[in-house]
């Protein structure tokens, strides 16, 4: 199984991407911002930035409490949909996470839901770093959500099989090369026609965000092992929630 280099570009502006994966927990999700909030303490006025936005359903819910947000992604898919939300404390722009936007100006940078660590070289995924780093203020807040590499490798299925809409998705994972791999194989019913898209996900430990943020004179006060905010255990935490401040 092997991923192409530019796996993402496709494969998140495929309607049947957003169809596997429409089934997230929205309510999960907004609670785990509220309580982001609430340990984030951000000022009333404080200007926001969602990196790898999506269709920007997280960036609403933190416009809707009063805060500025700016979203960013790299499929226009994505972001077309999500300019449908626009209003005067949110705005979306197509933009790829591995070059600089918006340097020294927001007061928080959220990348939810394991929206990091898909490319090939560690030098991609230390400019994306440094995007995130380089939009925030002095002093100002990164929250990093990944999977827990430890927990995934010890639970992986292998083989799934999904059907939704009519589209039949055959699902293998696994773990090569340091890189969480999955092949989909999708047929779809309706149209008579069949798709083929590999995901894959550097299996980054919490070590090596160490010395990725080190790097980055980003300093770590924080390390939440899952959406309710138990501390980190290696083995046993879905989550790798990393909170740290830009110097």
């Amino acid at each position: 199984m092997e991923a192409e280099k530019f796996w993402f570009k496709d494969w998140f502006n495929s309607p049947y991407y957003h169809l596997l994966y429409s089934n997230r927990d929205e309510r999960e999700a907004a609670a785990f911002i509220d309580k982001l909030l609430a340990y984030l303490q951000p000022p009333a006025d404080a200007l926001m930035l969602d990196v790898a936005c999506g269709k920007g359903r997280h960036a609403s819910y933190l416009a809707d409490k009063g805060y500025t947000v700016t979203g960013i992604d790299l499929s226009i898919e994505s972001i077309n949909a999500a300019k449908k939300l626009e209003n005067e404390r949110l705005s979306f722009f197509q933009h790829d996470m591995r070059l600089p936007f918006w340097v020294n100006y927001f007061d928080v940078v959220f990348n939810f839901f394991t929206s990091f660590g898909y490319f090939d070289s560690q030098r991609d995924n230390d400019n994306a770093l440094r995007t995130l780093k380089n939009a925030l203020k002095p002093g100002g807040k990164l929250v990093l959500d990944y999977l827990n590499s430890n927990y995934v490798a010890q639970h992986l299925i292998v083989d799934e099989v999904k059907e939704k809409d009519n589209v039949v998705f055959d699902i293998r994972r696994e773990a090569k090369d340091k890189k969480f791999l999955k092949d989909i194989h999708i047929l779809d019913k309706d149209k008579m026609q069949r798709a083929h898209f590999t995901e894959s996900v550097n299996a980054f430990t919490r070590e090596d965000f160490e010395a990725m943020f080190t790097r980055q004179g980003l300093e770590i006060t924080e390390i939440f092992g899952d959406y309710h905010f138990n501390g980190y255990d290696a083995q046993q935490s879905p989550r790798l929630i990393i909170i740290a401040t830009k110097a």
